[in-house]
């Protein structure tokens, strides 16, 4: 009688958790529409978070950051407007 022969059963174990799409970078994206500072918020922590672990939406962050930029600067020019129509829209004498 020979020795009985081991076979080696590699264990296949759950495979490998898909990395899904980060959570803030989608609220970056969202707020930027909503609320843009927030979406600047959110945008920056987003892209931060996609760096540390690998999960997809940098380009959601990056829309959102974008977007959040523009919004805000729109917004405070257009609040700079009607102050300053607000100012000559007095009576004059």
């Amino acid at each position: 009688m020979g020795q009985p022969t081991y076979v080696d059963h590699k264990q296949s174990g759950a495979p490998a958790a898909a990395r899904g799409t980060n959570v803030m970078a989608i609220l970056a994206l969202v707020f930027a529409f909503v609320f843009s500072p927030l979406g600047i918020v959110f945008g920056h922590l987003a892209k931060k978070q996609i760096r540390q672990t690998g999960e997809q939406g940098e380009g959601l962050a990056k829309a959102g950051l974008i977007l959040g930029y523009i919004f805000t600067i729109l917004g405070v020019l257009w609040i700079a407007f009607v102050f300053i129509v607000a100012a000559n829209s007095g009576t004059t004498a």
